[in-house]
């Protein structure tokens, strides 16, 4: 069994080869979808790849894992615990890879399938929209604090009464602008939400 090592970066993975004890540079392979897929049309079936979680390692496993035995994704807060050196280097990286898992030391994450990824991805975004819309009612807020102007007498300053009581309020014309540009941001958050 070989042992290929990644240390993947945005743009490039320096590679690292264990087998039968021996350790070997295997260069570099870049991460663009085509130049990927040529590297891993060069793996073996029998081929065990490992690589560190990062933002595009979903895609990377989706690339490698037709063409070899198995791919582990490491924990990467857990590696540099493990293997903390003071000399480091993604070629070093890579081997420390190789090694911990030709060790059964490796400490590996794992690996969510296609359902569940596209699931994160829409609870992440559904997550940052709320955020926004967050920091814009809290932006409407402010403005009203800094003009002295007491707390809206409707329960939701963001609802109809509230909106209308929001309107009749004393704000110079810059800030009157600055109110409606977020609520008109608002609106188009909460079609985004539902």
């Amino acid at each position: 069994m070989r042992i290929v090592g990644l240390d993947v970066s945005r743009s490039m993975a320096e590679i690292a080869y264990l087998e039968d004890g021996v350790l070997r540079a295997g260069g570099r392979a870049g991460l663009r979808r085509e130049e990927l897929e040529r590297f891993a049309a060069s793996l073996r079936s029998t081929d065990h790849v490992v690589l560190e979680a990062t933002g595009n390692t979903a895609a990377i496993v989706t690339v490698l894992r037709p063409h070899v035995t198995r791919v582990a994704i490491a924990n990467p807060l857990l590696v540099r615990l493990i293997a903390e050196a003071r000399v480091k280097t993604d070629k070093i990286d890579a081997a420390v890879l190789a090694q911990l898992y030709a060790s059964h030391f490796l400490p590996e994450v794992w690996m969510p399938d296609e359902p569940t990824l596209a699931l994160r991805r829409q609870v992440s975004r559904r997550s940052q929209l709320v955020r926004q819309r967050t920091r814009l009612k809290n932006e409407v807020h402010a403005v009203l604090a800094a003009h002295l102007i007491e707390r809206c007498p409707a329960t939701d300053l963001f609802g109809r009464k509230g909106r209308a009581w929001l309107s009749a309020q004393p704000l110079p014309m810059d800030e009157r602008l600055g109110v409606e540009q977020r609520l008109r941001e608002l609106d188009r958050l909460g079609e985004d939400l539902r």
